[in-house]
Formats: C-alpha cells, sequence, structure tokens
C-alpha cells in the first residue's frame, strides 16, 4: 500500500494536500485542471520534491526521507527520458545498470527480451532519433518494464500520439503493470484515457489531493471541482 498522511508539498506560493492510500496493482489516473498540482504529486511520490510535512510509505516502509534512487518508484514521462547519443540497449541497460556501465553479455538477453515485449525486437542497435514517436514510447515502456519496480508513474506520456497509437500504449501499459503487479499512477488531462484505463480516479483540485473513487462512480457523479474544470457548471 501507497500511503500519504498529513502529506503537503509547496507548489511556490501555494501548498498541495495530500492523505490518501493506493494499493498494489491497481490502476489509477490523476486528473484537475492544469496547474493544481498532478505533475507535483508525482514528483513527491518519486522523491524528486521532499515533503514539506507528513509521511509517505510504501507496505509500512517510511520513504520519506528517501531519494529517488532509493524508492520503488519507475517514472515515465511524455518525452520518454531517452538518451540520444545512446542505442536502445545501452538506454534500456540502465535500468540494470544505473551507474552507466555497458550492458553485460548476460544481460543483453535480458534487454532483447524487453524489446520484443512491446514490439521492437530487433532494435536494439538503433537510436532513438531514428525511431517514431510510438516506438520511442515503446522503448522507455521497455526500460520500466526491465526496472520492475512496484510503483509506476506515468506523467502524461502518449499526450502527443495520436488517438489510435496512445490507444495501444495504454493497453501495452496495462499489460505490463499487470505482469509486474504494480500500482500504476497516470496524470492525464484526457477524462477517455482515464476512463479506459483506470480502476480509480484521484482528483487535484483546489489545493488538495482527493481520496481515490472507483472510475464509474467517479464519471457517474463526478465532483463540482471537476466539472468546473470541464466546462460543465454546477
Amino acid at each position: 500500500m501507497l500511503k500519504l498522511e498529513d502529506a503537503t508539498m509547496s507548489m511556490g506560493q501555494a501548498v498541495l494536500r495530500a492523505d490518501l492510500a493506493l494499493g498494489p496493482g491497481r490502476r489509477v489516473a490523476v486528473l484537475g485542471p492544469s496547474g493544481a498540482g498532478k505533475s507535483t504529486l508525482l514528483d513527491g511520490i518519486a522523491g524528486f520534491r521532499p515533503l514539506a510535512s507528513g509521511q509517505i510509505s510504501w507496505t509500512g516502509r517510511d520513504l520519506t526521507a528517501a531519494g529517488p534512487e532509493q524508492r520503488p518508484v519507475s517514472i515515465l514521462f511524455q518525452d520518454g527520458n531517452l538518451f540520444p547519443h545512446l542505442d536502445l540497449a545501452r538506454n534500456l541497460g540502465l535500468a540494470l545498470r544505473p551507474d552507466g556501465r555497458k550492458p553485460g553479455r548476460e544481460e543483453l538477453p535480458r534487454i532483447e527480451g524487453a524489446l520484443k515485449r512491446v514490439g521492437l525486437e530487433g532494435m536494439a542497435r538503433r537510436k532513438p532519433g531514428t525511431l517514431s514517436g510510438g516506438q520511442q514510447s515503446r522503448a522507455a515502456l521497455a526500460r520500466v518494464l526491465l526496472m520492475a519496480r512496484p510503483v509506476l508513474l506515468l506523467d502524461e506520456p502518449f499526450a502527443a500520439l495520436g488517438p489510435g497509437l496512445k490507444a495501444d500504449m495504454l493497453g501495452l501499459v496495462r499489460e505490463v503493470a499487470d505482469s509486474l503487479g504494480a500500482l500504476t499512477i497516470m496524470v492525464t488531462h484526457a477524462p477517455e484515457d482515464a476512463r479506459q484505463f483506470a480502476q480509480e480516479i484521484v482528483l487535484v483540485a483546489d489545493g488538495v489531493v482527493h481520496p481515490p473513487v472507483p472510475t464509474k462512480a467517479f464519471f457517474d457523479v463526478p465532483p463540482k471541482a471537476f466539472r468546473t474544470y470541464m466546462g460543465q457548471g454546477g
């Protein structure tokens, strides 16, 4: 269980407050207005932004003072965070060798297997610049697969993709998350992506991270803050 207890995170002159629990293996979408703090929430979970107060823990282990490298968390950004000067084997190898050393002979089959899993078989020697946007997203997801961490954060990773390709990537993320048994938390501005992907919705609005609500219940009776954000009025 990922828990944020009486947690606050600074957002310049504002403060984001969170008090919630998210279970292992769940798929969660984070919705809310631009600038409300959705990415701030992910940064706090990943350890990129320290809590101003409160506590964060995973399965009883206190993570509050732990750095990003010490947390059981992987994160997928919109740009995939691939290094353009490295081929895919070296990019994916960072999941196995964070010190940047070249993957060993025994690690290459694991890298090839991860690429095959995401539909990039035989592309280990390709550099990111030679790939399409969708292929780069798949390569970044393959690296997450190799990291095999129990909490996966997605910060609008497929926002630049077309509807069909984005739907394919959401399905692939779901497969990868299910295979890892990972708690997956996805920030999105697209309610339809949340409907398709998530079992639960977390609304971030007015400086508060609201507790998770089952997806169907959330959309059947949307909170006032979400209706306002969507321009639906009272």
